[in-house]
């Protein structure tokens, strides 16, 4: 019968007397967790930022643009010929099942003054459902009210960034700002959502949408809009909803059956679930990339007991010279190639996580830290060690106790 507590203490000791060669053993494994624990923790900051980054932009969003304008064959872009009304956005509110709020909007580009400032921005003509489509919150000041609407008000909610370039450090409420050659007050302020990708989410004005249509941007056709934002009430119902905004358009632009579609929807559900799965799989390569130096790891563990097999032979064979068993040889070997394996895989969670934590702080992006790829990477350093362990333990085992005894 195997006494476990005696091999046990051998296996401990042997690890004892051999301290650098069992460190730089462990080495391969310390830098296989922590690299684990790194890659997991970036690939799921990353998720969770791409997360954040969707959602305050609005979820389950369908974008309605106008078709595309051509000049003398050349397409000048989705949006450029003015098939969308105010009416249309009003027929999708009422008829389209699934939808749960909807706001037609007009946008372009334009200069911005105050004073001797002035910064070149886009301005967005929109109604009051446009900002709960989209989770704009006000800092300062108000929202619009319908009477703004209604009039044509010449008032302005803007961004931070337009805040910051204009105001620097003045109060921005209350104020007269210029939209090309047009005053209007800045009645509230806007929370910074920040950016995504390249887009600034505070770089922009709001203007009522009347206001947009008759003093700013102007149009041949009134009541037309650029697009038209519809947000479903459910990730599910999105798919619903835009087949319907597809039926009610095509049947209020009187399209016969063989005619294209003089609008497009975009669904940002579809595009939501490319990107998370995008970043999942982004995830999962860092991982297997870091898992492979688990591996490595193992076969460091491998080579170093095949050598101290060699080197241990005397002493193996005065060990079963005095009762032991190939299986008390074989334990022993386990045990140690197992000790080392787990305690390179405390060391390498801990180091991870403060190499996760510090890049995190260095870089200024999200790194999310869970128990289960601690777990997971602190269980599969077991099982290298164990996998890794076994050959060396297995040859031990086989030796000749006179033949080990002679070696020298």
């Amino acid at each position: 019968m195997i006494d476990f507590n005696s091999t046990l203490k051998i296996a401990l000791n042997s690890l004892k007397v051999n301290k650098m060669r069992s460190a730089l053993t462990s080495l391969g494994i310390i830098i296989g967790v922590g690299a684990v624990i790194v890659m997991l923790a970036i690939g799921s900051g990353a998720n969770k930022q791409v997360q954040a980054n969707m959602e305050s932009m609005g979820s389950n969003i369908l974008t309605i643009r106008s078709a595309t304008a051509k000049s003398g064959g050349v397409s000048m872009g989705m949006g450029s010929k003015p098939t969308l009304s105010v009416k249309d956005a009003d027929a999708i509110k009422k008829n389209a099942r699934g939808v749960d709020a909807v706001a037609p909007l007009m946008s372009s580009s334009k200069q911005t003054m105050f004073g001797n400032q002035n910064w070149q921005t886009t301005i967005y003509g929109i109604t009051q459902d446009y900002l709960y489509i989209k989770n704009y919150e006000i800092k300062d000041g108000r929202s619009f009210t319908k009477d703004d609407d209604n009039n044509a008000a010449k008032v302005a909610i803007i961004g931070s960034t337009i805040e910051k370039e204009l105001f620097g450090d003045i109060n921005s409420v209350g104020k007269t700002i210029r939209i090309g050659n047009v005053p209007f007050k800045v009645i509230g302020t806007l929370v910074s959502k920040g950016t995504m990708g390249p887009m600034d989410q505070d770089d922009l004005i709001f203007i009522p949408l009347t206001t947009a249509q008759r003093k700013v941007f102007g149009t041949d056709f009134p009541g037309s809009v650029n697009q038209i934002i519809a947000q479903a009430d459910s990730l599910e119902s999105a798919n619903i909803a835009q087949t319907d905004i597809e039926e009610i358009l095509r049947s209020r632009h009187n399209l016969g059956k063989t005619q294209e579609n003089d609008f497009e929807i975009r669904n940002s559900a579809e595009f939501q679930e490319k990107m998370k799965s995008t970043v999942r799989t982004f995830a999962i390569l860092l991982a297997s990339i870091a898992s492979v130096s688990l591996v490595v790891g193992g076969i460091g563990i491998m080579n170093i007991m095949l050598v101290s097999v060699t080197e241990r032979t005397k002493e193996i064979g005065i060990r079963m010279a005095i009762g032991a068993r190939a299986s008390d040889i074989r334990l022993q070997f386990l045990i140690e190639a197992l000790v080392l394996s787990l305690i390179g895989g405390i060391i390498g969670i801990v180091a991870g996580i403060i190499i996760a934590l510090s890049i995190g702080a260095l870089f200024g992006t999200a790194v999310v830290i869970t128990l289960s790829p601690i777990l997971l990477s602190f269980g599969f350093s077991g099982l290298v060690g164990i996998g890794f362990g076994y050959y060396p333990a297995y040859k031990a085992s086989l030796l000749n106790p006179i033949d080990a005894l002679r070696y020298e």
